[in-house]
């Protein structure tokens, strides 16, 4: 029987992350599966127990259970605990889980292969959830001047308290006035998920990168190009991250660049 590898999540029908690793999978010769599994939140750790009987040898990790995948592990990276959450599980000869967070380094290499090297910028970073703790760590360790702005204030302060990093904290009505002099404007909200808007200031050619891809970056995408914004979405940061989880469970690290062309056009075919 196959070894199983997959990502758990509710929801997780969507995800693109079979498509992915398979891909990779069969370019490598690995006798493995890639599943979506959907998993309700709160039955993280008996979904594992019960994988685990399926020959379940590594997981990403998606909504809603990133910090649970954190406190189940028995060791965790360094960055995973900065941040505060996992999206990948490694199964260790013990049965316990190695926990790791390829999300942050995900991002910084997606916005390098689009010529974007945060160092040293002026960036603003938009939303202080989840997904920003990634965001936010990977600019702070690059010594990004990275300003936070969230709709509440007292998150964006957890975010920094929590992880350690050093950030100015403001609005989100302030940030995005603040965005005219930044040299990168980076999205986390879930504004385009319900079909919301940004009120960006001119870009005059600077970036815009939105982690999210698809359909929920499609609208603020546009409204971002109509303001002089040059755009980028997430599906980089998707491929990337599920690239360095492959690393990890099979110590190969996959063409990222393929995936990334074949993603481009599954998503482009229902956009």
């Amino acid at each position: 029987m196959s070894v199983l590898f997959g990502v758990i999540g509710d929801p997780v029908s969507h995800s693109l992350s079979p498509v992915i690793h398979n891909r990779w999978l069969r370019e490598h010769r690995i006798d493995a599966t890639y599943e979506a599994l959907q998993v309700p939140a709160g039955e993280l750790e008996s979904a594992l127990d019960s994988l685990i009987q399926r020959r379940g040898a590594g997981f990403n990790i998606t909504l809603p259970h990133k910090e649970d995948a954190l406190k189940l592990a028995a060791r965790a990276s360094d960055v995973a605990r900065r941040i505060g959450a996992a999206n990948t599980l490694i199964r260790r000869e013990d049965d316990r889980w190695d926990a790791e967070n390829t999300d942050a380094p995900g991002f910084i290499r997606a916005l390098r292969d689009a010529g974007i090297d945060p160092g040293g910028l002026r960036v603003t970073l938009l939303g202080a959830g989840g997904s920003a703790r990634a965001v936010a760590v990977s600019l702070s360790d690059l010594d990004a001047d990275l300003t936070i702005a969230n709709r509440t204030i007292d998150r964006a302060k957890a975010l920094v308290k929590d992880t350690g990093i050093t950030a100015n904290i403001c609005s989100l009505e302030e940030g995005l006035a603040d965005a005219a002099a930044s040299d990168l404007v980076v999205n986390t909200l879930s504004l385009g998920h319900s079909g919301g808007a940004l009120q960006l200031p001119p870009g005059q050619g600077r970036p815009f990168f939105d982690i999210s891809y698809g359909k929920a970056a499609a609208s603020i995408g546009e409204a971002a190009r109509e303001r002089g914004w040059h755009t980028h979405d997430g599906l980089g940061m998707l491929v990337a991250q599920a690239a360095y989880s492959f690393e990890h469970w099979f110590n190969i690290l996959p063409d990222i660049p393929s995936a990334l062309a074949h993603c481009r056009k599954l998503v482009e075919a229902t956009t």
